[in-house]
């Protein structure tokens, strides 16, 4: 599905959260905070992501996930049947082994859904006229991450747990829909973080998008909490799997990896729109707009430019506001270098 614009640029979710932001959730946690308190400084939080990416430039913008926490954990907190475990590690550095974790009780229940549908409501009437937006929602076997399938749970395994997901997913997706939402993209770090077979991790996907007619998007990254990696970074691996998707476009991180793989375009046979990540997000060095746009040229190297889209590497809530601000802003500027190449002017 070609794109009607020439190198679109967007997000691929989370927008940094300005120090203001987190000095109020930590007044949240201490109770000092009503909720309409509350409301006003998420709303408000949102307003300025959104604010940030249109001044950047950006063709398509989210809400920037500034009702989320550390990715999926927030959507835990929305669901039934769950038991949080002890932490395995609280001392020292925050890292994937401090996060919590969760034991199965009762088959998982989300009986107001993920929250997603709100999300998008609150994005759309706050864009502006004109401006494109997008919904993210973490995929299926993602949303398994944090949770321990044992020996007697409802669940004989992570497929199992997997598929309830999916069917939720969905129907968060066509509510969506419902509402106006013409674009969705999924997010799957876990496809290269959780052993298993990716034959079952693709079949997750397509039944979450099952009945979906939006545009779909599928970003696929090697994790990111505390600016540091969690699986394989690489996805030679991944194929011929992914072709079975139902996806239009793939985004993939190439920037921190300083550009390996950028050939990957090759392995898609023509089935998926690309979406490059070209702006590194696990790092402070901030690529002037001309590095940016030779890293786009690589990339045009095997990739049709009617079948591209630029973006970041992946979300930006670990880095500060004025860093993010100023890598979206230089993002813009390498991509619109390219985009004037290609058109001659």
């Amino acid at each position: 599905m070609p794109y009607k614009q020439l190198l679109p640029t967007t997000v691929i979710g989370s927008h940094a959260m300005p120090g203001w932001f987190w000095t109020a959730m930590e007044a949240e946690k201490r109770g000092e905070y009503g909720p309409t308190d509350i409301r006003e400084v998420y709303d408000d939080a949102v307003r300025l992501a959104i604010l940030d990416q249109k001044e950047a430039g950006l063709d398509t913008i989210t809400d920037g996930e500034m009702r989320r926490w550390y990715f999926v954990q927030n959507f835990y907190g929305r669901m039934e049947g769950l038991i949080e475990r002890p932490v395995l590690r609280q001392t020292g550095l925050y890292a994937y082994d401090s996060v919590p974790r969760y034991n199965i009780e009762d088959r998982v229940r989300i009986p107001a859904g993920l929250g997603i549908v709100e999300e998008f409501q609150f994005l759309k009437a706050n864009a502006g006229e004109g401006q494109r937006i997008k919904a993210c929602c973490p995929g299926p076997l993602t949303l398994t991450m944090h949770i321990q399938i044992r020996d007697g749970d409802p669940y004989k395994d992570r497929v199992e747990l997997g598929w309830e997901f999916a069917e939720v997913i969905n129907q968060e997706l066509k509510a969506l829909e419902a509402e106006g939402c013409t674009e969705v993209q999924l997010d799957e770090p876990s496809f290269g973080i959780i052993p298993g077979k990716l034959e079952d991790w693709v079949a997750l996907l397509n039944r979450a998008l099952d009945g979906v007619s939006v545009r779909k998007n599928l970003h696929i990254c090697f994790g990111n909490l505390g600016s540091r990696p969690r699986g394989k970074r690489r996805y030679d691996w991944m194929f011929p799997a992914l072709l079975d998707m139902n996806v239009d476009c793939l985004s993939m991180e190439f920037a921190n990896r300083e550009m390996i793989e950028h050939d990957i375009y090759s392995r898609f046979e023509g089935q998926f729109d690309f979406m490059a990540g070209v702006v590194d997000i696990k790092s402070f060095w901030q690529e002037p707009p001309e590095e940016v746009a030779d890293r786009i040229r690589q990339v045009l190297q095997h990739c049709p430019p009617e079948r591209l889209s630029i973006s970041p590497d992946c979300g930006f809530f670990q880095l500060p506001r004025w860093l993010c601000c100023l890598k979206l802003q230089n993002l813009v500027a390498g991509t619109r270098i390219v985009r004037a190449e290609l058109e001659g002017k």
